[in-house]
């Protein structure tokens, strides 16, 4: 466990407005011992299943205690609730509305709880009711990692919301997932991760598996320079996710791929 933990920031606010400083200095005004990390403010705005994913995929890769605050709230101030969500390692802060559906998933039960923040001496005393992540997230997280007992900021939930998260679908010798971010590089990154690709043929075997998009067809290469060529190509990315690509182009831009186009693999 970190002595102070860190607290991370993941939002739909982008960098125009204060938004993201100020919720920074209502921390450090609590704990200027705290330690913050930004992974993006750059969700698209309102895309509260984007973040479910990005909060999922960072948050592992940071020491235990670390306090994750995500912020992409088209409720805010209304009957949504502020949660704190509690696991073995880490913490998660943030609107009840499915954000961290995809920590719900790949969390034990037993290690799971799930905080209703109902205690206003952890809040700002100014509370309103259009930027939570500075009037409740923020300095709740701060009091976290101060060392505040979870359970003295609310009541325990055990009903949360969870977004219905698509999964691929393997039918016979085909496995049909679809796009599901797009990356700044124009990389599209599928649902199709390793381990459903496992499913098919062993993953030192990949030369047998075709990868479609519409009608372009490809298999599914080590490194994104082995095909320099600039036509679409496939990827298993670092993340463990089937992506495509164009080397040293965005494959999103010269293709017309988007969120939600199918992508298949099929044993060949």
């Amino acid at each position: 466990m970190l002595r102070t933990p860190v607290i991370t920031l993941t939002t739909d606010f982008g960098l125009k407005d204060p938004f993201v400083g100020i919720m920074k200095g209502v921390v450090l005004g609590i704990n200027p011992e705290a330690g913050i990390i930004d992974i993006t403010h750059n969700i698209e705005r309102q895309n509260i299943l984007e973040a479910a994913r990005v909060i999922a995929a960072s948050s592992k890769y940071f020491p235990a205690g670390t306090i994750n605050v995500a912020v992409v709230d088209p409720g805010v101030g209304g009957s949504r609730k502020p949660l704190l969500v509690v696991t073995k390692d880490h913490y998660f802060i943030g609107p009840d509305n499915g954000l961290f559906s995809m920590v719900y998933e790949r969390i034990e039960p037993d290690f799971l709880k799930v905080i209703h923040l109902t205690e206003p001496k952890y809040f700002l005393p100014s509370t309103g009711s259009t930027f939570h992540g500075r009037d409740i997230f923020a300095p709740v997280a701060a009091w976290l990692s101060k060392g505040t007992d979870p359970d003295n900021f609310g009541v325990k939930l055990d009903e949360y919301i969870k977004l219905s998260i698509t999964k691929p679908v393997l039918s016979g010798d085909t496995l049909t997932g679809e796009i599901v971010t797009v990356d700044n590089f124009g990389n599209t990154i599928s649902n199709i991760t390793v381990d459903e690709l496992a499913n098919l043929v062993p993953l030192d075997s990949r030369e047998r598996f075709k990868v479609s998009s519409g009608s372009r067809q490809m298999t599914v290469l080590n490194y994104y320079a082995e095909n320099d060529g600039g036509s679409l190509s496939a990827i298993i990315n670092s993340f463990g996710q089937l992506e495509l690509f164009v080397f040293r182009g965005s494959a999103a831009d010269k293709f017309n791929l988007k969120t939600g186009d199918k992508i298949t693999v099929t044993l060949v």
